[in-house]
């Protein structure tokens, strides 16, 4: 009588130990952070910090940075790095001004003249870059320059102050007379609903595939985990006005995106050409075009952050958008990215941003200098390549049994490459036998 050997499934603490910290090291952080500093503020203070104030502050503060890291991290899972979107972003800034207050056009088509110009510039840059094949570094630190320098020439060294509904974008709570505040607690509650429900579908497909890799308490654990995340966040905002309009179009703009890069074509496409453009290549992707769409699309998301920094500060300013560029570059890599590219999320991105926005925001309220937050969060960025290079190094050893929250990261992931390394090796030793 022969006995069937049956695989027993994964304990809580396997699981536990086999995380994807790439994924949620990360989330982790950030929540450890605000913990670490409430427990200042109420030590040193007496004040809470993890306030609805607080938390909305952060939003509003970073939604600029929030929008670049969005683009920035497609761009850096292509494999390229854009140096000019701060003064893509001044300069888009600087024209929707003009166009609302000299040309006196309507606050919506100053927005998508905006959107559009910041489309233009990445047509402009894409062309050197995907068919004239000019670094990415070389053609976007000349865009730098260039932009920079229209920007001073369009405001000719002058402020152009804004008005009306054009700087609601940036810092309203009512759109169009309506209230956002109970909205925000409605859909917050839809949104831990769904995600329950395509957690729970998720699973039984692969429970009836016989691929349910995670024990069923270790699931359980993460779906409610997340929920109650969703949930406590909608009721926060709902607690002081509701979520502000940018909080609106930076939830719009990450559950797009996150569709796009794990659910289309294109977005598989941008993950492999970053793993590896050869391989891509010879697999018929069309790198030329990805690298292409994807600058043109990190244009218009400049042109977009380019409106919320003018609106935000109700006038278009020639020193609008220094340094952005690094702060966008910095989320990406704080959230997951990795420097070779081929790996990140655009959660990944959002998250990044947020742990920076919180560390300023925490360290303002301590009454830090700005020189000393500059060195921490240095400090913070080298930590997140370092910590990006040690988790390669430990995925070849075997990746972690806990997916991404959102999707897996399409085109290869450090355990993908590890495993065709391995592959590769293997088949080489086998040619070597065969001779």
């Amino acid at each position: 009588m022969s006995t069937v050997q049956t695989t027993p499934r994964p304990s809580l603490i396997s699981a536990l130990k086999n995380i994807n910290l790439r994924s949620y090291g990360m989330i982790i952080a950030l929540v450890l952070i605000m913990l670490l500093f409430q427990v200042l503020n109420v030590t040193l203070q007496n004040e809470n910090f993890i306030t609805p104030l607080n938390l909305t502050n952060v939003i509003l503060q970073n939604s600029y940075i929030l929008i670049l890291a969005v683009g920035m991290m497609l761009v850096i899972v292509n494999g390229h790095i854009d140096l000019s979107v701060g003064s893509v972003l001044a300069f888009c800034g600087a024209m929707s001004a003009i166009a609302l207050s000299h040309w006196d056009w309507p606050w919506y088509t100053a927005v998508l003249f905006a959107i559009a110009l910041g489309a233009l510039i990445g047509v402009w840059q894409a062309f050197w870059i995907a068919y004239v094949r000019i670094p990415a570094f070389i053609v976007t630190l000349a865009g730098m320059l260039i932009f920079r320098g229209l920007t001073l020439k369009v405001l000719d060294a002058e402020t152009i102050g804004t008005t009306g509904t054009f700087n609601e974008l940036a810092s309203g709570y009512a759109f169009l007379g309506v209230d956002l505040r109970l909205p925000t607690l409605v859909v917050g509650v839809l949104g831990a609903a769904l995600y329950v429900f395509f957690q729970v579908r998720s699973r039984r497909r692969q429970v009836k595939a016989g691929i349910a890799g995670r024990s069923q308490l270790a699931w359980l654990a993460q779906v409610v985990a997340v929920a109650a995340v969703i949930v406590a966040a909608a009721y926060v905002f709902y607690s002081y006005k509701g979520l502000p309009i940018i909080g609106w179009i930076l939830l719009g703009l990450v559950l797009l995106y996150t569709f796009i890069a794990n659910r289309t074509v294109f977005g598989r496409h941008v993950y492999a050409g970053g793993g590896n453009e050869k391989a891509a290549l010879l697999s018929g992707v069309k790198t030329k075009k990805t690298t292409f769409w994807v600058f043109v699309n990190m244009g218009a998301l400049s042109g977009l952050a380019g409106v919320i920094v003018t609106a935000r500060l109700h006038a278009a300013t020639p020193g609008a958008g220094n340094a952005f560029e690094l702060d966008a570059i910095a989320a990406s890599f704080i959230g997951g990215a990795s420097v070779t590219g081929g790996v990140g999320t655009i959660i990944g991105a959002v998250i990044g941003g947020l742990v920076m926005g919180v560390l300023r925001q925490g360290m303002q309220v301590l009454g830090i200098a700005t020189d000393t937050v500059q060195i921490i969060l240095g400090l913070v960025v080298l930590a997140a390549v370092l910590f990006d290079v040690w988790n390669k190094k430990r995925a070849t050893g075997g990746g972690g049994l806990m997916p991404p929250i959102v999707g897996t990261t399409p085109g290869g992931s450090g355990d993908a490459k590890s495993k065709g390394k391995q592959t590769e090796e293997s088949s080489e030793e086998t040619k070597a036998g065969a001779k």
